[in-house]
C-alpha cells in the first residue's frame, strides 16, 4: 500500500511540474497517466444488471449501487417519493431490523453513504477488501426488500417537512431550486427533490413500494466499485445477491421525458437579508454532447472565489462570493454563475457577469485556457486515490452514459480542446440566447430581466 501511495504521489508530483513549466510531452503525460488510473471494467448479468469493476492496489473498497431513479421520475402527486425511499432504506429491511442493520454496519467498521438527486439514487459503504461480499449482501437487502410500514413513512415525512424550515435556511440551496422551477417550468426537472408540501403529506407506504416496484429494476441498476475487489468476484456477488432482481415492468418502462427550458425569471424579494443572492444561467448541453468537455472548461476559467477566504480578483471585488457551475443532466444542463454581492451592487456585478460570459466566447487567452485546463486535470488526478469519488464517478457514468470513458482518454479531450473552440460553444450556448434568472434577498437593484436579456447580444471586437 506505502509503495502505491509512493508511487500515485510521485506521478502526481512529475506531473504537476510539467503543468507549471507548460511542457508539451502529451506522449509521455498520457503514458504517465496510465499508471495512475486504473481500467473500469463492466459486464451485464443474466438479468441485466450492469456491473463495474475498477481494481487496484488498495485495502480498501468502495461498493455501491446506483440506480435510475430521482426527482424527474416522480409526478407531481408523487414527488419526493425517491428521497424518502432512500431515507428509509437503511432504516431496516423485511429480513433486518433497523438495530441489527446498524449493528452489522458498526462491526464491519464501514462507513455507509446515500443520496438521490434530480435523475439517480445511490447506496453505497467503503469498507475493508475482506467485508465487501457482506456489505454488497447488505446493499441488496436493503434495496430489494426496504421497509415501508406505513408509521415509519408517516414518520420520515415529518422529519422531513421539519428539515424543510432548515433547507430554507440554506439560501444557495433555495437560489437553485428556484433556478430548476423557473428554467424547466411545467417539467419534472422543476420539481425539487425533497417534494413539496402538498405531495408529501399525500404520500403513503403503498405510494412508495409501487414506485420502488415501478423503478428499482435490474436494467435500471448498476453495481459500481473501486478498490481492492476484482471484477470477476464483484460479478460473482451480483449474480448471488441481484440475481432474482425483476427486470419487468407493468407496462412501459419509465423514461426521461424531454424536459423543455424556458427562459425566465423568479425573484423572491426579501429585504431582512443582508446580502443579494442570485444566480444567472442559460441552457447547457447534456451529458453526451460534445459539447460538454469544452463549455466544462470555459465553466473552469471562470472560476470560483470567497471574499472571506481572500481569494478574489479586482474585477469581482464588489461579490462576497462568485461560483461558475456547469450542471449537466441526460439531455440538457444548465451553465452558469451564482453570485452573493452587497444589494446595492446587483447591477453592476451582473454586467459584469455577463461581459466575462462574452468574453470567453470572443477573447479568452491561451493562458486562460491552459490554466483552466490544468485545474481540471488536477481536480481529475486528485480523485484518483479516492475509491469513494471513483465509485461514484463509475455509478454515475455507467447511469448516464452507459460506460466509464478511461482517465487519460478524458484527460486527452481535455488538452485536445482548442482556444477557437472553446469560444465557438460557449458563443454557442451563451450569445443571443434566453437567459433564467433566480433572485433572493434585496435584490430591488438587480437589472430587470428584459435588460438582462438585451444584454446577451455579443458585440464582436
Amino acid at each position: 500500500m506505502a509503495s502505491r501511495l509512493l508511487k500515485l504521489s510521485s506521478n502526481f508530483r512529475v506531473l504537476s511540474q510539467r503543468f507549471k513549466s507548460g511542457a508539451s510531452h502529451s506522449g509521455d503525460y498520457l503514458s504517465a497517466l496510465s499508471t495512475v488510473g486504473e481500467p473500469t471494467e463492466l459486464t451485464l448479468t443474466d438479468n441485466n444488471v450492469r456491473v463495474a469493476c475498477q481494481t487496484t492496489n488498495s485495502e480498501t473498497t468502495t461498493v455501491g449501487i446506483w440506480i435510475n431513479a430521482g426527482a424527474r421520475y416522480e409526478e407531481a402527486t408523487n414527488n419526493g417519493a425517491a428521497n424518502l425511499i432512500q431515507r428509509l432504506t437503511f432504516k431496516g429491511t423485511s429480513k433486518r431490523a433497523k438495530a441489527n442493520l446498524e449493528s452489522e454496519v458498526a462491526n464491519l467498521g464501514a462507513r455507509l453513504y446515500s443520496f438521490t438527486n434530480r435523475e439517480q439514487t445511490a447506496f453505497y459503504a467503503t469498507c475493508l477488501n475482506k467485508d465487501v461480499p457482506k456489505v454488497v449482501e447488505l446493499l441488496s437487502d436493503a434495496v430489494q426488500n426496504p421497509k415501508l410500514d406505513e408509521a415509519d413513512v408517516a414518520n420520515e415525512i415529518k422529519s422531513v417537512l421539519r428539515e424543510t424550515g432548515e433547507i430554507e435556511a440554506n439560501i444557495e440551496d433555495v437560489v437553485f431550486d428556484y433556478l430548476h422551477a423557473t428554467a424547466y417550468q411545467g417539467t419534472p426537472l422543476a420539481q425539487t427533490i425533497i417534494g413539496s408540501q402538498e405531495s408529501l403529506s399525500s404520500l403513503k407506504s403503498k405510494d412508495l413500494q409501487y414506485y420502488v416496484d415501478s423503478h428499482y429494476k435490474a436494467s435500471r441498476t448498476v453495481l459500481a466499485a473501486s478498490g481492492g475487489v476484482k471484477q470477476s468476484e464483484l460479478l460473482k456477488l451480483a449474480e448471488k445477491n441481484l440475481g432474482k432482481l425483476d427486470d419487468t415492468f407493468d407496462g412501459e418502462p419509465p423514461v426521461l421525458s424531454r424536459c423543455r427550458y424556458t427562459g425566465s425569471e423568479v425573484r423572491l424579494r426579501d429585504d431582512s437579508l443582508p446580502y443579494a443572492y442570485f444566480a444567472l444561467a442559460v441552457e447547457g448541453p447534456g451529458w453526451s454532447s460534445p459539447d460538454r468537455i469544452p463549455l466544462l472548461i470555459a465553466s473552469t476559467a471562470i472560476g470560483a472565489f470567497d471574499r472571506s477566504q481572500g481569494n478574489f480578483e479586482d474585477a469581482y471585488e464588489l461579490c462576497h462570493n462568485y461560483k461558475a457551475f456547469n450542471t449537466t443532466y441526460s439531455d440538457t444542463g444548465l451553465f452558469g454563475v451564482y453570485i452573493v454581492c452587497e444589494p446595492m451592487q446587483c447591477d453592476e456585478i451582473s454586467r459584469s457577469a455577463l461581459k466575462t460570459w462574452h468574453r470567453i466566447a470572443n477573447s479568452i487567452t491561451d493562458a486562460e485556457l491552459d490554466q483552466a485546463k490544468n485545474r481540471l486535470i488536477t481536480q481529475l488526478l486528485s480523485q484518483q486515490n479516492s475509491s469513494k469519488a471513483n465509485c461514484e464517478d463509475i455509478g454515475r457514468s455507467i447511469l448516464a452514459v452507459g460506460h466509464r470513458t478511461p482517465l487519460s482518454e478524458v484527460v486527452a479531450s481535455i488538452q485536445n480542446v482548442s482556444n477557437q473552440t472553446v469560444r465557438d460553444i460557449t458563443d454557442k450556448y451563451v450569445s443571443n440566447k434566453c437567459p433564467v434568472v433566480s433572485a433572493v434577498g434585496p435584490v430591488e437593484q438587480l437589472m430587470d430581466y428584459v435588460n438582462l436579456r438585451a444584454r446577451m447580444y455579443l458585440s464582436r471586437l
